[in-house]
């Protein structure tokens, strides 16, 4: 899955709609030919760009793993995560990997 570059890219797929949701994220999607992914990770909601990073990776690595339909995705961070010690705490990212499946999966059945 190729990662979306452009500001242009992302305000398309954004505006196209959510299709899923979870406690956390929001998962947006636009039909498009490529299988396109990006995350939107605001400031607002982590803080620390150690976590923003982790998230990041949570679900780059995740979208790879997960047959999703081919089309432009992007997860956007609704609600922070609250209540872990650290900023990349074993618990924080199995919270965070645990909720990206159950995203994925709403999309994917």
């Amino acid at each position: 899955m190729q990662r979306l570059t452009t500001r242009a890219q992302f305000q398309a797929v954004l505006a196209a709609g959510i299709v899923a949701r979870t406690a956390h994220f929001a998962l947006h999607r636009m039909a498009d030919p490529q299988a396109l992914i990006g995350v939107v990770i605001p400031k607002r909601w982590a803080k620390r760009a150690v976590t923003r990073n982790t998230i990041k990776r949570q679900v780059y690595t995740l979208s790879e793993a997960t047959s999703l339909p081919a089309s432009a995705y992007v997860v956007r961070l609704r609600v922070g995560f609250e209540g872990f010690r650290s900023a990349t705490s074993v618990a924080l990212k199995q919270a965070v990997r645990a909720e990206l499946q159950q995203l994925f999966s709403q999309v994917a059945a």
